[in-house]
């Protein structure tokens, strides 16, 4: 099992604690645990192996949650989540993923009406059943058959952060193959989409059948779903599809353009090709019969007369033209990030210190970095004026230990319901850059909402707005709001505008980068991190920046310290 695997075990002890009205810090204990499981930097069953202590010693890890993981490791299974299955459903985890619809309303209807599936609450929906439930009138109604729709349409999509956590290892196992010779992924996660579906992985070697019996041979396949001289397929014991074709040399950069995608850019190039009399497919470029190239992809646009894209840009939103016309962008890497605007200590809901994470931050080689917790109206983590004080001399002591990195005094202000914010102009004066989010009040009308947001951007005190969406990745969709209104509001306010790099967030979309982009608005990547492990999903905060055809010069925190303070003067 990898550490996702064993951290999704207490996601989902989590979640029917939760259906079941635990106490709350029980319930948080499990997704604490989970959180730090998925994070490890090393595999969880080299500790488990060990048989040391060590698990003990991990942030949220006690004797009881180390002896549920060595029960779960020993055997395959946890007696203490059997046991809860027979107690709740656990099919109604499920229903708590419809936006709208949390523990106490799926305890709810399974009470009342014996629910246990989304496709009963979808009856109970349409059959006007669930309207005869406290809470449940028409509107709840609407929401809820929303909320089941959308769930359907991301049904078997991963994140992508997910995604990497079981293509990588199986690279790795793939390329101890005997005569394999290139092996790379296509298809949306060669793109960086923020969900993938199946995972494409295409091969060249000269030993075709040897690379077939080792791929349908490894350990976490589940099931082998075809097995084929040129292409395999299976199935993940997470669920994920993976499917292996072997193409010949000559063909290697057209099979690779051609299952890269997007569908859309697919189909503009082979228009273009067509024009020129040529055929572009997964075989090559062909003029008649005869192949004219296709070992690079390189030499597929080099036939029609562009150069190389980078397959983050492949949707068809203009980047053909802007080939065409030498207007390329020459997206953001992530060597160019010199510091993280957004990040959680133990001061708020963090898992490590302030000055740990600034030794982490120092390891990242950053040269700024804010720390960011929340205010008094997050009201489990939120910390009080006196708490944000007392954290900024403690940053001004560690600031004169750590000479060379600036530790940002800050704060996540929250954006309350009348768009006001939940800390006083004398405490955000203090700070070194204010960061706003919306954090509640979610079911707000488009019109009110941003309303509400753009009145807390035009405070003088704000720089950054966070999350600008507030959406979660296949579990909740983005709050009502005028993006472009908000991006508006940016320019004429100096205002920056967050990416936040969270994998469950990735906020903003790539599409709305690219309009801020086109605004002139700056954007800052921050990871949000609440423990160290966190700081390196800036990775997939440049993944999605480069999807948004951002340059180095359109991102706030590429920009050296000095300049970095100055774009933030009001």
């Amino acid at each position: 099992m990898e550490n996702i695997d064993y951290a999704r075990v207490f996601e989902e002890i989590a979640d029917l604690l939760e259906i079941q009205g635990a106490n709350p810090f029980r319930v948080r204990a499990y997704r604490n645990a989970a959180r730090t499981i998925e994070t490890l930097s090393q595999p969880l069953e080299s500790l488990l192996r060990s048989d040391e202590q060590g698990l003990e010693e991990l942030p949220g890890i006690g004797k009881d949650l180390a002896g549920k993981l060595r029960e779960l490791f020993q055997t395959g299974e946890l007696q203490f989540l059997n046991d809860l299955r027979q107690q709740v459903p656990a099919s109604l985890v499920q229903i708590m993923q419809i936006p709208g619809l949390g523990p106490k309303r799926a305890r709810q209807v399974w009470d009342a009406l014996d629910i246990t599936s989304v496709d009963e609450l979808e009856q109970a929906a349409r059959s006007g059943a669930l309207e005869q439930l406290p809470g449940f009138g028409p509107t709840m109604q609407a929401r809820v058959l929303k909320g089941i729709e959308e769930l359907k349409a991301r049904a078997g999509r991963f994140k992508l952060s997910d995604a990497d956590i079981y293509v990588q290892p199986l690279l790795t196992y793939l390329r101890q193959a005997e005569g394999l010779a290139d092996l790379e992924v296509a298809g949306s996660y060669r793109r960086r989409c923020e969900t993938v579906g199946d995972i494409d992985i295409l091969a060249t070697t000269s030993d075709g059948s040897t690379i077939m019996d080792h791929f349908v041979a490894y350990r976490e396949a589940e099931e082998v779903l075809a097995k084929g001289s040129t292409k395999s397929s299976i199935r993940l014991k997470a669920g994920l599809q993976v499917d292996l074709r072997l193409v010949p040399q000559e063909s290697y950069g057209a099979a690779m353009h051609y299952f890269t995608g997007s569908k859309a850019h697919n189909i503009a190039i082979r228009g273009i090709g067509r024009e020129r009399g040529l055929k572009i497919n997964e075989y090559g470029v062909f003029r008649g019969a005869r192949l004219l190239c296709g070992e690079t992809e390189e030499e597929v646009f080099d036939a029609v007369d562009l150069p190389w894209i980078p397959p983050e840009l492949r949707e068809a939103r203009g980047e053909i033209e802007a080939a065409r016309e030498g207007r390329l962008p020459e997206i953001i890497r992530r060597e160019h990030i010199r510091g993280d605007l957004q990040m959680h200590t133990t001061y708020s809901d963090g898992k490590n210190t302030v000055e740990e994470m600034v030794q982490a931050c120092r390891e990242c080689g950053y040269k700024y970095m804010a720390i960011t917790d929340h205010g008094p109206a997050l009201r489990m983590a939120g910390l009080k004026p006196s708490d944000f004080r007392k954290q900024f001399a403690e940053i001004e002591e560690l600031q004169e230990r750590y000479e060379d990195i600036r530790i940002l005094k800050s704060g996540e202000v929250d954006i309350l319901e009348d768009g006001s914010l939940d800390l006083s102009d004398d405490l955000l004066v203090e700070m070194d850059v204010v960061v706003i989010a919306v954090h509640s009040k979610f079911n707000m009308s488009r019109a009110d909402m941003t309303k509400r947001v753009t009145k807390a951007m035009r405070h003088p005190q704000v720089n950054i707005l966070a999350h600008p969406t507030g959406r979660l990745i296949n579990r909740r969709e983005p709050y009502p709001v005028d993006v472009e209104e908000l991006v508006k509001v940016a320019h004429n306010e100096g205002v920056v505008l967050e990416l936040n790099a969270q994998p469950d967030r990735l906020d903003l979309r790539d599409f709305h980068l690219q309009m801020a982009r086109e605004a002139g608005v700056k954007i800052v990547i921050s990871t949000d991190a609440h423990r160290t492990a966190e700081l390196d999903y800036m990775r997939y905060g440049v993944d999605q920046a480069r999807r948004g055809w951002l340059e180095r010069a359109d991102v706030a925190n590429t920009l050296s310290l000095a300049k970095f303070l100055k774009l933030l003067e009001k």
